[in-house]
């Protein structure tokens, strides 16, 4: 099977969420290399910001359980409402970038990302599940839209940015697993201070991306494309449930990985170091595994493999001896990152064009968050009904044979049954799928 896009095998986990867009006249480029540099250092801050949300409630779970009085159902839905939110919104994304445009979409995505980020510090369990889900809308769009920009701007770069954006993300969910503690023993063991925290980088960067919008000339983009038959495919929904299964794994590592290793006797600070390093080893992963990924005649065997490792190493976590930890910790992340790039890369593997692709994508993401949200929810409820993490195990390996076996469906060399048909010029603007 041949696929233009292994020219270039780094740029292939960069959708563009508006694909299926005419393009608008007098397109924006930066004039400038400075003007050039400030955009790519601001696309990446904004990368950065999309994942502290997750990991800095984590590492404080317990207190946060204590300070507020949340029950343990309570303490699950908080780790699965964000993940929910990436589903339910993510969707909303290209028609508000075809409406007033990327550039505007995104200063308001920060801006209430760091409004929401801000809600969570508050001593009011109503505002930090508000705070919370209105964070999770704001990571929903942003995670729709960024990509296509880097894309759309960083054309001739898409490697560089590419990784720059994986590593932003990664770092992002690192940094927030390993400081949020220090923060709060920094604050004199303000909960609500170290959780607020959080909203100051993205505070930063909407100073920062403010006169970007404003210099910026893009307009509203016509909808010129829509693809049929999608989700009546076998094949697309292979893909689907292997991105929400696998991403199921992941949002339980975000929002659980700390609790289980502090239960198992390890303190708060060192557990989020180990959860920082593990997400670390992820953005190594996802940069060299698309590579391998394309290498082969298909996917099927890369697929299996490391959603092997992926369970293998929460396994380890769970029971095998504390000494071991940071030998599980890398070696989850190099599982959980690779099935995180091979889901992605999958994508356009199996999709003819780029609009195929976008909607393929959008497809994933919408019914593969949706799904992914019950992973950290039964995590909760696992520990609720029996006391303790040790049955979680029994989630994480039902999680990674499905992901497996759907892995090994969509990594087969075949192209989604997909048709891409034009839209009328004067056809109606509606939304495309997403990235």
């Amino acid at each position: 099977m041949t696929n233009p896009t292994l020219d270039d095998p780094a740029a292939i986990d960069l959708i563009d969420a508006e694909a299926d867009s005419l393009p608008a006249p007098e397109a924006h480029r930066p004039p400038t290399a400075m003007a050039r540099l400030l955009l790519g250092a601001s696309l990446v801050l904004i990368a950065f910001n999309l994942r502290p949300v997750f990991s800095s409630a984590s590492a404080l779970l317990p207190e946060i359980r204590s300070m507020f009085g949340l029950s343990p159902f309570g303490v699950s839905l908080l780790t699965t409402l964000p993940v929910v939110c990436l589903g339910l919104f993510s969707p909303l994304a290209p028609r508000l970038a075809q409406r007033i445009g990327t550039e505007r979409t995104l200063l308001g995505v920060v801006l209430l990302l760091a409004l929401g980020t801000a809600l969570r510090g508050l001593t009011a369990v109503p505002l930090l599940f508000v705070g919370t889900a209105l964070a999770g809308a704001c990571i929903a769009v942003g995670n729709v839209l960024l990509p296509g920009l880097v894309k759309r701007d960083f054309a001739d770069r898409a490697a560089l940015m590419t990784g720059c954006y994986t590593m932003a993300l990664c770092a992002g969910a690192a940094g927030a697993a390993g400081l949020t503690l220090p923060i709060e023993h920094a604050l004199g063991g303000s909960v609500s201070g170290a959780l607020a925290a959080w909203a100051i980088p993205a505070l930063v960067v909407a100073f920062l991306w403010f006169p970007q919008v404003l210099g910026s000339r893009s307009q509203a983009k016509r909808t010129g494309f829509r693809v049929e038959g999608l989700w009546r495919d076998r094949l697309a929904w292979h893909v689907t449930l292997f991105m929400g299964l696998q991403s199921a794994l992941a949002y339980c590592i975000f929002g659980w990985l700390v609790p289980i290793l502090r239960e198992r006797g390890l303190d708060g600070v060192t557990a989020g170091a180990i959860v920082s390093v593990s997400v670390m080893v992820q953005a190594g992963a996802c940069l060299v595994a698309p590579h391998l990924a394309v290498r082969g005649k298909d996917q099927r065997l890369i697929n299996v493999v490391l959603c092997v490792f992926a369970v293998t190493a929460l396994l380890g976590l769970l029971f095998a001896p504390l000494w071991t930890v940071w030998f599980w910790a890398i070696l989850q992340g190099i599982g959980q990152g690779g099935l995180i790039a091979v889901a992605l890369t999958v994508i356009v593997l199996r999709t003819r064009d780029p609009h195929a692709a976008a909607h393929l994508s959008g497809m994933a993401q919408c019914v593969g968050y949706l799904l992914a949200a019950v992973g950290p929810l039964i995590v909760g409820l696992i520990r609720d009904w029996t006391g303790s993490f040790a049955w979680t195990s029994a989630l994480f390996v039902a999680l990674g044979l499905g992901a497996a076996v759907n892995g090994w469906f969509a990594g087969r060399a075949l192209y989604v049954g997909a048709r891409t048909v034009p839209v009328p010029p004067d056809a109606p603007l509606e939304p495309v799928a997403i990235r």
